[in-house]
């Protein structure tokens, strides 16, 4: 036989099981990571000491400027992401919730993913020194070129690799002394692809000094949603697109592209 209950107390005996529902979702763990800014690097200059580009079978001439690569930190694999900190996250612009898989499409074994990230860069690097050379008419076989960033691993330094070879090696000046930062993926056909992380990268490059930042266009809208103050940017698709519109910024001349 079923007792009757009054409104207050099934409201109650109800409420059991939703106080314990919205507890476990409090506290277990998502497969998400939070990232923040990252470093950045000027890929004309120095890192840990050492240059970022080094050339040799080819001469160089000084470089103006800097050519900054960006990069986020993220919570590593094995690290509990809980409610708290999704909810935290979205209301502060300095942090973003990324699904895991995203972060870390190698898996979860860190040796694994340092390992991954490092054949990325490798890939990257080779691609970018290919790109460049091709732009510029170089014999990769006359011309050595090396590339160092220490810590860092991925792909989406590739973009600003190849523009800062064709700086050293081509004639002009790409950056008419600004810090310029960007990010993008680069083929050896020098096409630009989308690397994602875009609106932390912005504010990496702001807080670094970057008044321009070159963006996969793809990646325009995401950029734009929190763009820091007295940051331009600038849509590329191709390597060759993003050194004529740092050609026509430095001279004035020519259509500047915009998101």
């Amino acid at each position: 036989m079923l007792s009757r209950l009054t409104r207050p107390q099934f409201l109650a005996v109800c409420g059991l099981p939703v106080v314990a529902l919205l507890a476990t979702a409090v506290f277990a763990p998502l497969p998400f990571s939070v990232a923040q800014p990252g470093l950045t690097a000027d890929v004309l200059g120095k890192n840990q000491g050492a240059p970022v580009i080094t050339i040799k079978g080819a001469p160089t001439h000084e470089t103006s400027g800097q050519l900054r690569m960006t990069t986020i930190e993220a919570t590593g694999p094995e690290a509990d992401v809980h409610l708290g900190d999704v909810l935290d996250s979205w209301f502060s612009t300095g942090h973003a919730v990324m699904p895991r898989d995203a972060v870390y499409p190698s898996g979860d074994d860190l040796e694994e993913i340092e390992e991954y990230n490092e054949e990325q860069m490798r890939e990257s690097q080779d691609a970018a020194t290919t790109a460049a050379l091709h732009y510029l008419k170089l014999d990769a076989a006359d011309v050595d070129v090396d590339l160092r960033l220490e810590d860092v691993g991925g792909p989406s330094a590739g973009l600003l690799f190849s523009l800062g070879i064709v700086d050293k090696l081509g004639a002009g000046d790409l950056t008419g002394g600004r810090v310029v930062a960007g990010t993008g993926t680069i083929t050896t056909g020098g096409k630009v692809g989308a690397v994602g992380g875009v609106p932390l990268k912005t504010q990496a490059a702001r807080r670094d000094g970057a008044t321009v930042f070159l963006v996969p266009k793809a990646e325009c809208s995401d950029a734009q949603a929190e763009l820091p103050e007295g940051l331009r940017l600038i849509p590329v698709t191709t390597l060759k697109g993003a050194i004529d519109s740092l050609g026509a910024l430095e001279s004035g001349k020519g259509d500047v592209p915009a998101c």
